[in-house]
């Protein structure tokens, strides 16, 4: 099964939900969304919409270890999982987060205690960290590592999940080549389940062409 999606609604949900049966919440990596929002979405998303849920930023900034802050707020995620009936949650690491055997140690920790709480957890490492160091210590903790696909390619695994961060950043659009490319990378990706979430500018753009190209 093939999902594609994008980091958040850039369009109204009602019209999000016409294209798309998925989209990572980015509400919850700063706050914990009112309970009017989450009956709205509940409300307007059809039967089958999946809500991944992006995790609160104190994990990352709290180096991912356990406390008091941590705790607090992985119980505000796991009340908004519980209400969308979310099972998927993505944590991303801050991009001074070094790679030493203190921190692969910690996460490792962290993602398995996490992993107790939700189906599908997901780690997004920072740039500098080997990405194939960071998908092993992932799949140590029972979760997977994240990842641009067109820069650093996919990998084995039942579940696969992969965000796409923009060609040249943020505020860049892809290209057709770009776009071809990266559906020949879906099409051959070994994922018994794959979600590819696009995070640029233009993602409903994107995300709605990449669709096309798969035919999906």
């Amino acid at each position: 099964m093939i999902t594609v999606g994008c980091a958040g609604f850039a369009v109204p949900l009602t019209r999000y939900v016409k294209e798309f049966m998925f989209v990572e919440v980015q509400e919850t990596h700063v706050s914990s969304p009112g309970r009017g929002t989450l009956g709205r979405w509940k409300r307007q998303g059809p039967e089958g919409f999946e809500f991944a849920l992006l995790g609160p930023r104190e994990v990352g900034q709290e180096g991912f270890r356990d406390g008091k802050v941590v705790e607090t707020a992985l119980a505000m995620l796991s009340e908004v999982a519980e209400e969308l009936g979310s099972r998927t949650v993505v944590f991303l690491a801050p991009a001074d987060f070094p790679q030493n055997k203190a921190n692969r140690a910690v996460v490792k920790e962290f993602l398995t205690s996490v992993r107790k709480r939700f189906d599908r957890v997901v780690w997004e490492p920072p740039p500098a960290w080997d990405p194939e160091d960071a998908l092993a210590l992932a799949l140590e903790g029972g979760a997977v590592s994240a990842r641009d696909p067109l820069s650093l390619g996919t990998y084995k695994s039942k579940f696969g999940y992969y965000r796409l961060p923009g060609p040249a950043g943020h505020k860049s659009r892809y290209e057709d080549p770009a776009l071809e490319r990266l559906a020949e990378i879906v099409k051959a990706s070994k994922h018994e389940t794959s979600v590819w979430v696009f995070t640029n500018v233009d993602m409903f753009a994107d995300a709605k062409r990449l669709k096309k190209l798969l035919k999906i």
